[in-house]
């Protein structure tokens, strides 16, 4: 049987609202976002997953080689892991709409679901993720919202690449809103005023 499971925090929300899954950056753990996601949407049903790889000694949601170099056969086992659970628990907790947020390592998660399942997340918070191939093209993101966040300097998600992301959000047809600060792998208030803004819509639902 197929493990597809993790360690985790989980609020459950109202009735026929939505959840939201919070993904934390390498070395974090199922801590890191679960409070910020529980203020930005209080009703909502809040699941934050801790990576099921140990980088010496820092959690993780896939194995890499070096900075930036992906270990793509393990990417694609935890790609799949991490749709079904969230298929799973949207389905456990009836949830509206199916919502996501992730920075760095978390994001990279996020955003490789996204490219392989398309319309399984409604919306998406990437918070300077680091995508370093390209993406095959999927009809489902067509019409799915995809917010990413990032750094005009930063070292380990740097911008062109950044940019290219979005770029292929925007060919599949998502709505895709891109916000920039001047620093690097650090997150801003910008950030979290874009994030805000991003998740309003979902407050009232």
């Amino acid at each position: 049987m197929t493990d597809t499971t993790y360690v985790h925090r989980v609020k459950p929300g109202a009735p026929g609202k939505p959840i939201l899954f919070t993904f934390h950056g390498t070395g974090g753990d199922e801590n890191q976002f679960f409070d910020f996601g529980s203020r930005l949407l209080p009703e909502a049903t809040i699941v934050s997953p801790r990576g099921d790889v140990s980088e010496y000694g820092a959690a993780r949601f896939f194995r890499r080689t070096g900075e930036g170099v992906y270990d793509m056969a393990d990417l694609a086992r935890a790609t799949e892991k991490m749709a079904a659970y969230v298929k799973s628990l949207a389905v456990d907790h009836g949830a509206s709409q199916v919502l996501g947020l992730g920075f760095s390592n978390g994001a990279n998660i996020l955003a490789n679901v996204l490219i392989e399942h398309g319309d399984l997340f409604d919306a998406a918070v990437l918070m300077h993720p680091l995508i370093p191939f390209q993406p095959r093209d999927n009809a489902k993101l067509d019409g799915g919202r995809v917010l990413i966040t990032a750094g005009e300097r930063d070292p380990i998600s740097p911008a062109p690449v950044t940019k290219a992301l979005a770029d292929y959000f925007t060919r599949q047809n998502a709505e895709v809103t891109l916000d920039w600060h001047p620093g690097g792998h650090d997150i801003r208030p910008n950030e979290i005023e874009a994030i805000r803004r991003f998740f309003a819509p979902y407050i009232d639902v």
